[in-house]
């Protein structure tokens, strides 16, 4: 979701122009700001020496955000999916990146992500949409979930236009659509993962653009571990206004 969101938004601001967007890779082109890879670099130096207005990417949670990102009133895009194709999506994830801890059995991976929270944090910060979500209302924030962007791309797509201070036409924003589905960016070199040196990822073992689905969790979870996973989730996101579908 995060990547789709960074195609998505690099088109916007670019107004359509697909040659523009094929300038470098996501990763260069929109800084990953606590990531730091020997054969990549340090997102935060890449952003440190990006010209201002920028568009950086971060998977922090809230409370650990630069207090910058505040005290410049910063707009921030918050992407969101369902926890349980979230889960799925890492676990695959996890697979092909070398870097990472894994385990190529679902259930070990299951029990010690989402049902021990041992990598609690991993799991697409999930759990802390909610602390986000009470402390933002003064923030310039708009979300930007999965399952509506699935459904209603086009909708989706003219709110983040609207958010970022673009006036999309028709033609624009049918472009950005087409360009920004899941067949086409798993062919895009600049967004499909395949810049990231192969140290790094083992594309062989899972791409990094799989299915990009609602969904596939039914195709993982067994009932013991949807029932646990739902107890847990009821608790965690109690109050919260966002609403996910899990599936259609």
């Amino acid at each position: 979701g995060t990547t789709w969101t960074q195609e998505i938004v690099d088109l916007i601001q670019n107004e359509g122009d697909v040659d523009l967007t094929q300038r470098a890779p996501t990763h260069v082109s929109f800084p990953f700001i606590e990531w730091i890879i020997p054969s990549i670099g340090s997102g935060l130096e890449q952003a440190n020496a990006m010209p201002s207005p920028r568009t950086l990417k971060t998977h922090l949670p809230f409370q650990l955000l630069p207090p910058s990102f505040l005290e410049r009133n910063c707009q921030i895009i918050y992407v969101a999916r369902n926890p349980k194709d979230n889960l799925v999506s890492y676990y695959h994830f996890h697979r092909m990146n070398k870097p990472l801890p894994h385990s190529t059995v679902w259930a070990r991976f299951c029990q010690r992500t989402a049902l021990a929270g041992h990598l609690e944090i991993s799991l697409g910060q999930h759990f802390h949409t909610l602390h986000h979500t009470q402390r933002c209302f003064h923030l310039r924030t708009v979300y930007s979930v999965h399952q509506d962007m699935y459904l209603n791309p086009k909708h989706e797509i003219w709110k983040l236009g609207e958010f970022i201070g673009k006036k999309l036409d028709g033609s624009v924003l049918g472009k950005i659509v087409h360009h920004t589905s899941f067949d086409v960016m798993k062919q895009n070199p600049m967004a499909n993962c395949s810049a990231v040196p192969a140290e790094v990822t083992d594309r062989s073992v899972s791409p990094f653009m799989r299915k990009g689905a609602v969904g596939d969790w039914k195709n993982h979870f067994i009932v013991a571990q949807n029932e646990r996973f739902d107890e847990d989730y009821q608790r965690r996101m109690a109050g919260t206004s966002l609403i996910f579908h899990f599936q259609f």
